[in-house]
Parts: structure tokens; sequence; C-alpha cells
């Protein structure tokens, strides 16, 4: 009962998101569901988790395709329920809050699905194809403390390419991703840690304006200018804005102006690396940013980009060896959670093909463009949903942990004392104390109430919870 109490004192603060109580209703028992089920078959498995009446699943994707919810405003309300609740427990770097932002993309079959391009795949794991069909995503995490390590709650993913509704819409990927952090209301000053591809004036301007800094890796042919020097006495005309040119490769030639220290990165003990650190003009954005040329003994040459000129170099390098965290929240998201197993298909959708790109609805008429917004703003409900889920089992593996395994019911070789346990056993746990919270749960209790009435006691899950 303590785990659902806690669960939904969560849950329920995302209300006004909501313009009619029994929609978001129905989100709170997807919500429920995500947490709880066994497998990942999409709607019909939010069915028999919660041991439904079968009429419950038009209920679901009603909800999900229904314009009285509104994704974005579920995200800031979720985000400042996180930073309310784990506050103590969030990673600060410089005594602001650390954030992680990132892309994934999902393989999706469907041919009517709006969305779904054709994308290409970076990884060094041969197992995966070159090239999928699929929807591409965008997250934002932040990094919590959990004993000795951290992990990436997630806060906010949305699908930012693959249709084109206007032509005045210039917007790219790196545009949405800024727009989307910031919207998440977070006050500044926040630190966001990302890869490579988001160092680029598109979002370290907007980040800047905002009270963000970001830390992120540069690429090895980056190009950065030292200040110029003063002009020479007496000398008119317009001063230089940047002075030599510097090849930032080039720099790890020149191993005396490196510094031996002990690795910051998390999980490394013993190791030691040389670094070393260069102020330099970046021409996309005009400013001096800190740059560090990072030495590994086993992971090799990195350059790392921090727009804090005043941030310790190792402080730069701890922070971002904690992003990898996030790809850790996207595994759990896909195999744990099924955040992004929705299968929605728009029948009067012309079929893609698995070649094609962006799908281009600019000249299609109004229904149908107004058709394709509500199936996407379906796929970003159903990812929401996901997100407050797996963010959901993390909170309470943090603040519940003993709960937590009081509700396990089950057997793990090893238990780690001080590790908080996993989403999966979270979930387990949540899953055995189900019947007890729909029994013992107030009359009045909203959620209680509405699960109750539309449990289905023939069948075997709904059998286990009437009883």
């Amino acid at each position: 009962m303590r785990l659902w109490s806690v669960w939904w004192s969560c849950v329920e603060r995302l209300r006004p998101a909501f313009s009619r109580g029994r929609t978001f209703l129905w989100f709170a028992a997807a919500v429920a569901a995500a947490c709880v089920r066994p497998d990942l078959a999409g709607v019909t498995s939010f069915v028999r988790a919660l041991g439904l009446e079968r009429a419950c699943y038009a209920g679901f994707l009603a909800m999900f395709h229904s314009a009285g919810a509104d994704p974005d405003r579920i995200a800031a309300l979720w985000t400042r329920t996180v930073l309310a609740r784990l506050d103590a427990f969030l990673l600060r770097s410089g005594g602001r809050p650390v954030f992680l932002a990132d892309g994934i993309k999902i393989a999706k079959s469907g041919r009517k699905m709006p969305a779904v391009k054709k994308l290409h795949q970076e990884s060094d794991d041969n197992t995966k194809p070159e090239f999928i069909f699929g929807h591409s995503c965008q997250a934002v995490t932040a990094v919590v403390r959990a004993a000795a390590g951290h992990f990436a709650l997630p806060l906010a993913c949305r699908i930012h390419e693959g249709v084109v509704f206007d032509s005045c819409d210039g917007r790219s990927q790196l545009d949405r991703l800024v727009e989307m952090t910031l919207a998440l209301g977070v006050s500044a000053p926040a630190l966001l840690v990302a890869d490579a591809y988001y160092a680029a004036a598109k979002v370290i301007r907007p980040l800047l304006a905002a009270g963000w800094h970001l830390i992120s890796a540069a690429r090895m042919n980056a190009v950065a200018y030292r200040p110029p020097p003063p002009p020479p006495a007496g000398r008119r005309g317009r001063r230089r804005v940047y002075g030599e040119k510097v090849r930032l490769r080039e720099l790890f030639d020149e191993i005396a102006a490196f510094v031996e220290g002990p690795s910051p990165i998390y999980g490394e003990r013993g190791v030691t690396l040389r670094y070393r650190v260069a102020d330099l003009l970046w021409r996309p954005v005009g400013i001096v940013l800190r740059f560090v040329l990072v030495i590994h003994p086993t992971r090799g040459k990195k350059i790392l980009l921090c727009t804090d000129i005043s941030a310790d170099p190792l402080e730069i390098i701890r922070v971002y060896g904690i992003r990898f965290k996030i790809e850790v929240s996207f595994k759990q998201a896909v195999h744990t959670l099924g955040t992004y197993a929705y299968h929605f298909w728009m029948m009067a959708m012309k079929p893609r093909s698995r070649e094609s790109g962006n799908q281009d609805v600019r000249s299609e008429p109004r229904a149908y463009r107004e058709a394709v917004r509500r199936k996407l703003r379906a796929y970003q409900l159903h990812i929401q949903a996901g997100v407050v889920a797996q963010g959901l089992l993390q909170s309470l593996a943090v603040l519940q942990p003993r709960a937590v395994w009081r509700a396990f019911g089950s057997w793990l070789r090893t238990i780690r004392p001080g590790v908080p346990p996993s989403e999966r056993v979270v979930a387990l746990s949540l899953r055995n104390s189900l019947p007890q919270f729909l029994a013992d749960a107030p009359e009045e209790h909203s959620l209680a109430k509405f699960i109750r009435r539309r449990v289905d006691p023939g069948r075997a899950e709904g059998m286990r919870l009437a009883s």
C-alpha cells in the first residue's frame, strides 16, 4: 500500500494537463499498467496487466488520441514533480542540476505510420543494421544519485522529425531539442550534457540566454582561435575579432602541456589520465569556450567542450563520463517499460516506401494533415506515459527501497545492500502489491475506483484483483 500511495501522490500532480477528469484517469491507468505489465504487447498488455474488461481497449485508444491531453504540459508537470520530490538526490555540478540529452531511433515496420522514415544508425555494434525504418526521437533526463552510482531519470521524449507540415517551419532537431528542454520549466542555472552532435550554435546560444551551460564533446577536426593580440598603439580601423587559428587535434602533439590526474570517471579506480585545458574562441558562437583535451590509457583521445570557462577540467571530465547513463535509460525504456511499443496505424494514410525520407503533407487536404497531427499526438502521449512510468519506478527505488524489497516477493541471487532496486524489481513489487492497493484504497480514491469498476473477474488477472 505504501508504494502505491507514493506512486499516486506523484501521478495526481499531472491532473492539470488534462481537460477532463475521465481522460486523466485513463492516462493514470495506462501509466499504472506500464509499471506492472509482464509483457510489452502495446495497449493489449495494458488491459491484461490490470485485468480489465475487453471494452477498455477502446478506452485506452480513445485516450491516446484525445485532444484533451497535452503531452508538453504533462512533461512540464512531471519535471516539476521530479525536481520537488528528488531534490536531495539530484546530481549537481557547480551548484547546477545536471541533465542529459540524446536521441534514440525506434524501428517501426508500419508503412501507414506518420513520421516513419529511413534512418541512419551510427553504432559500433555490428549486429545493428546501418539503416532502419522508424521514428527518430530526442529525450531529456535528469541525473539522480543513487547510493554510489547514478541513473538518468527521463523527463520528456518527442518525435522531432519525419513530417513536414509547413514550409515556413525551418526548425531543426537541435532547435526542437532546446525548445523541449527549456519548456520543462527548470529554473536556471542548470547544466545540459550531450554528445558532439549537440555542440552547435543552435544549442549553445539559447541555452546561455536562458542561464544554462553545456558540456559536450567536440569533433576531432574542430577548429578554434586564440584571442587576438592588442592592436598597435595609434593604429586606426576595426579591431580583429579572432587571433591565431588552432586545430584542436594538433594540440595533442604538445605532450609537455598535458598534466596527469586520477580519472574522475564513474567506476574507474587506479586509472591515471592526462588532460590539457585550452580556453579558445569558437567561431560558431563567437565567444570563448573551455576545451579539455583528454588522453585516456584505454579509451584513447577525446576533446570536451564546456561553455563555462571557470569549470574545473576534472569536473568536466567527470560529468561528461556520466552521459552514458542516458543510454542505460533508453535500454530500460525499450526492454522493461515498452515506452516505444505503440502500434497506432492511420488507415487513411498513403503507404510509405521503405526508402522514404520526411513525409511531406503540405499539399494534402486540411483534414488529412489534422489526421496526421492527431496520430503523432497519440505517439507522443504514449511515449510520455512510458517516460512517467519509468521515472516512477526509479523514484520509488530511491525514495522507498525498503518498501520495494518487502513487496518484492521473489528471489535474486545477489541483493547488494545500499544498491537501489532496478526498474524491473520495482515493477514486480508494484505488481505484487496492486491487489492490496485496490482492496485497501478508500472508496473515494478516484483511480482505485476507476480500475475496480472495470476489472473482469472472468479472467485470471481480473480474478486475482477482484478476489
